[in-house]
């Protein structure tokens, strides 16, 4: 247990931008409930950063302990100077610095039958993508893949709204389209896409079978390109006068009723 250097601490402030996050494969995770789950995952972290303050409450004292176990590095800082590493308003006294997962296609070749997975096609708010991670978790989905110009995974506003779920799953960055379509026709997985003008109603198709669930942005939907080459495209039905539907929310429908289709309780 030992205090910073200066060169840790200005280190460590890098990590909240976005390309330094991508060079040196880090990021950061902030939060009492957050360190938890990466502590209690199959993650590794690599230092555990805390003021003096967070140590009044039990679970920032068990955190420690916890870390120490797993030899990981404790730092303490001055409250000042962990107000500045933050990214909350209000700090609760913990941060945690891990190393990014590089997930790829390969890693999904042994997922079970039938499959479920989820497709992001440019996603750029970083809330709804960790929403739509949380909820591909917790309708035990294989896995989600985040086509290239979706948010990134590992802003800490994506981070923070998995809740988690991100250190359960692999979650696959900046994957090319037509290799992610090749990969799950080749494997006999059927693509679906969500289209507001799709003929089809998504309680309509057989989810039963392996499947990829793909959605686009709010803004332009699936692109085009994609549309063309899935099995099918598939509407939520509306009749109120809502003329759309959050991009989270519309996963979490399709990925309930796959597990409606399959008889999960």
């Amino acid at each position: 247990m030992k205090g910073m250097s200066n060169a840790q601490i200005k280190y460590v402030r890098r990590l909240a931008n976005a390309r330094f996050r991508e060079k040196e494969k880090k990021f950061l995770v902030e939060g009492i409930r957050f360190v938890e789950e990466i502590l209690g995952s199959d993650w590794p972290v690599e230092m555990l950063i805390y003021c003096k303050r967070s140590m009044q409450n039990p679970r920032a004292q068990n955190l420690l302990t916890t870390a120490a176990a797993g030899h990981v590095i404790l730092m303490e800082v001055a409250e000042d100077v962990f107000t500045e590493l933050a990214d909350t308003t209000t700090p609760q006294g913990v941060i945690a610095v891990a190393p990014q997962r590089s997930y790829s296609l390969a890693d999904l070749a042994e997922i079970r039958d039938p499959a479920l997975l989820v497709v992001v096609d440019g996603v750029q708010d970083p809330g709804n993508l960790g929403a739509i991670v949380r909820s591909a978790d917790a309708a035990a989905a294989d896995g989600v893949i985040l086509l290239k110009d979706t948010a990134d995974i590992y802003n800490p506003k994506s981070l923070r709204a998995t809740m988690g779920s991100v250190f359960h799953l692999p979650v696959i960055q900046g994957a090319a389209a037509d290799e992610v379509i090749s990969f799950l026709h080749h494997r006999g997985i059927k693509t679906v896409a969500g289209d507001p003008r799709a003929k089809k109603v998504l309680f309509e198709i057989d989810l039963k079978v392996s499947c990829a669930l793909v959605v686009g942005s709010e803004a332009v939907g699936t692109r085009k390109a994609l549309k063309e080459n899935v099995d099918e495209l598939v509407r939520i039905p509306m009749p109120g006068g809502a003329e759309s539907l959050n991009v989270a929310n519309s996963v979490s429908i399709m990925l309930y009723e796959t597990l409606r289709q399959r008889g999960v309780r």
